[in-house]
């Protein structure tokens, strides 16, 4: 049988078959106490969460800062080759992709 009490409080009675037991054999009931005091935050179990919290997060700004250096550098790449080749017709119909400097 178990029997939960609130920490630093003993039970306010034993079980009625252990009682009956040691009365019956003579067998002494002991009383173990804890009387160590109750455990505050475990700081070890609490740095995992928060170390896996902080690496998701570096990891996502990271992420964004890869993908807006790879848009700069692609949208750079493009006006360069669009300048490079002028323009570009097909059937009449002249798309320039790029400004000239003079504009």
């Amino acid at each position: 049988m178990s029997q939960h009490t609130p920490p630093g409080q003993m039970a306010p009675h034993i079980p009625a078959d252990v009682f009956q037991r040691a009365q019956a054999t003579g067998q002494p009931v002991v009383f173990v106490v804890n009387d160590r005091p109750p455990a505050s935050v475990e700081w070890r179990r609490l740095l995992l969460p928060f170390a896996v919290a902080g690496a998701t997060v570096a990891g996502g700004w990271g992420l964004v800062a890869a993908l807006c250096f790879l848009m700069d550098a692609a949208a750079h790449t493009f006006t360069v080759i669009a300048g490079a080749a002028g323009p570009i017709g097909a059937g009449g119909l002249t798309l320039k992709l790029a400004r000239g400097k003079s504009h």
